[in-house]
């Protein structure tokens, strides 16, 4: 009866991913939020989303901060990890105007890979193994429990990225 197929072992994916379309949203409620607020009256601010990036414009680096809180906080009640946005430096703009914008950061980098796999070795638990593949990290093992010790142990470390796990197969 045995083919000599071995059954496939536990794995699950580890990927950073960013919900774009609650990215979208959050950045319509700080435009709208802008045209209203009187702090930012006359400070020709503005905020744009591109598909890597949110770019951020107004009247000087005090109200560009205050734009930056309002972003954040509507990313979080959105529940987009802040760890997602990579905020690049502030620019001089024309017009006595300051500029900046946010990269976001989506997928593992081929580093950021090997920094997890480095991490997960460092836990020794027997059996387990990661391996890169393209933007997410595939860890298997023998048994379920190193597997959720794994999750959890990512959970607990501050790695820089967020993290998901997903098709957790048995």
């Amino acid at each position: 009866m045995d083919s000599g197929i071995l059954p496939p072992m536990p794995s699950f994916d580890v990927v950073s991913e960013v919900d774009m379309q609650e990215v979208r949203n959050a950045v319509d409620q700080v435009a709208r939020e802008l045209t209203t607020r009187y702090d930012f009256k006359g400070t020709n601010s503005s905020i744009e989303l591109t598909p890597t990036e949110i770019k951020m414009a107004t009247a000087s680096e005090d109200r560009l901060s205050a734009l930056r809180v309002m972003l954040e906080e509507k990313l979080v009640k959105r529940k987009v990890s802040l760890k997602s946005i990579d905020y690049g430096k502030v620019e001089e703009a024309s017009g006595a105007t300051v500029r900046q914008s946010a990269a976001i950061v989506a997928g593992i980098s081929s580093d950021k890979a090997r920094e997890l796999n480095k991490f997960i070795k460092a836990l020794n638990l027997k059996g387990i193994q990661s391996q890169a593949q393209g933007d997410q990290l595939r860890v298997t093992g023998k048994k379920r429990d190193d597997l959720q010790a794994v999750i959890t142990a990512l959970k607990e470390a501050d790695l820089g990225v967020p993290l998901q796990f997903n098709n957790f197969r048995d």
